[in-house]
């Protein structure tokens, strides 16, 4: 099974990222084998330069033709509808898991695996998108299209780096999706950090222009590092939904670094 899994080229698995973490239709023209789907962490951050990049071209094109407030909502609608609310259907399992769970590892896992959604999870749902359209409201529309460009890759990165810290807290047959992503090897850990880190690069003339960007760099890798230490505190393990979680507030911590800044 090992052997078969490492069989498949980088551009299956990134396709099958692509499939996997977005709605839209590149199955049609192309499934890659399902060996690929495990993965598809390696190519996150590219499925990121997809998404971020639409919703900043959403922002700044928008704010063109229509009020700011109404071009911020739609950037963000626009991912949650391309991404199908992937990630924030993990964020709500990961609050309602945790805030609902107390210390019993296995009442976390149970209520993050269960389809409907409990207060925490709302709360964390209405916390984190009014959070998120301030931060874009309060940035001026170039750099909020900047940072989107860079973050989303970037928090995906971080967040892939839960499937190697730690174990899948559930077996395979109990996943969601009826599959566990396989470890990243040397070769796809430099792939992920370049996918992860280049779109960033426009981000070097706000450090130009005074702003600390090393800030944006570090905080979200801090907010990274407390997370993992809940996680493998409480769960000593991760799931989807923690991965999903964790890109949407280490991602979050990017724009609110920014608009302190």
């Amino acid at each position: 099974m090992q052997k078969s899994i490492h069989t498949t080229s980088w551009w299956q698995n990134a396709w099958a990222a692509l499939i996997y973490f977005t709605r839209i239709p590149f199955w049609r023209i192309y499934q890659p084998p399902k060996e690929s789907y495990r993965a598809v962490v390696e190519f996150w951050p590219l499925a990121g330069w997809l998404t971020g990049g639409l919703m900043a071209a959403t922002l700044f094109f928008g704010s063109m033709v229509m009020p700011h407030a109404l071009a911020v909502a739609l950037a963000i609608a626009v991912r949650i509808f391309i991404t199908n609310a992937l990630h924030e259907d993990g964020l709500a399992d990961f609050f309602d898991g945790f805030g609902g769970g107390g210390d019993d590892r296995q009442r976390i896992l149970d209520i993050m695996k269960d389809s409907r959604i409990g207060t925490f999870g709302v709360l964390s749902l209405i916390g984190y998108l009014a959070l998120l359209f301030l931060c874009f409201y309060h940035l001026p529309v170039r750099t909020a299209a900047l940072l989107i460009f860079a973050a989303d890759p970037y928090a995906k990165m971080l967040a892939g780096q839960l499937v190697q810290m730690m174990p899948y807290a559930r077996t395979e047959e109990e996943a969601k999706s009826k599959m566990v992503y396989r470890k990243v090897s040397v070769k796809g850990g430099i792939l992920l950090a370049f996918q992860g880190l280049l779109p960033a690069v426009p981000l070097l003339w706000l450090g130009a222009a005074g702003t600390h960007i090393e800030l944006l760099v570090f905080v979200p890798c801090l907010v990274m590092y407390f997370l993992y230490l809940k996680i493998w505190h409480t769960l000593r393990g991760y799931t989807g939904d923690c991965c999903g979680a964790l890109f949407l507030m280490v991602e979050l911590s990017v724009y609110l670094t920014a608009v302190i800044l």
